[in-house]
């Protein structure tokens, strides 16, 4: 049975920083890509970032470069995502996400196409 954990968010002032991770078993850890997801209430599940199963290729929503970035460990199953200079709109519950490797470009940053989900974790940003 796969599972996701997440852990790490919290509530920050704007201007700072969270590391948010998610802990990965019951499935193949190294030949799934993973990504990061969020939603805030009242709105979409929106697309943060990505990396590909061997942590080679990253993609993020244009929106977030520069200040978030994903990273991973296959001998510990876990991704991670930094958040940086966070701001009070990155207020949302963030979700982690698994999917098979394959095109890694391909549909990235479509929710659909992953298989496995977190249960979140909030991340709340004061002003």
């Amino acid at each position: 049975q796969m599972q996701l954990v997440e852990s790490g968010g919290g509530l920050v002032q704007a201007g700072g920083s969270l590391r948010l991770s998610c802990v990965a078993s019951g499935f193949t850890f190294s030949v799934y890509n993973m990504a990061w997801f969020r939603q805030a209430p009242g709105k979409e599940r929106e697309f943060v970032a990505a990396i590909s199963s061997g942590g080679s290729l990253t993609y993020y929503a244009d929106s977030l470069k520069g200040r978030f970035t994903i990273s991973r460990d296959n001998a510990k199953t876990t991704v991670w995502l930094q958040m940086n200079s966070l701001k009070p709109e990155d207020t949302a519950g963030y979700y982690c996400a698994a999917r098979r490797s394959g095109d890694f470009y391909g549909d990235v940053d479509n929710a659909i196409k992953y298989a496995a989900w977190g249960q979140g974790t909030q991340v709340t940003v004061s002003s």
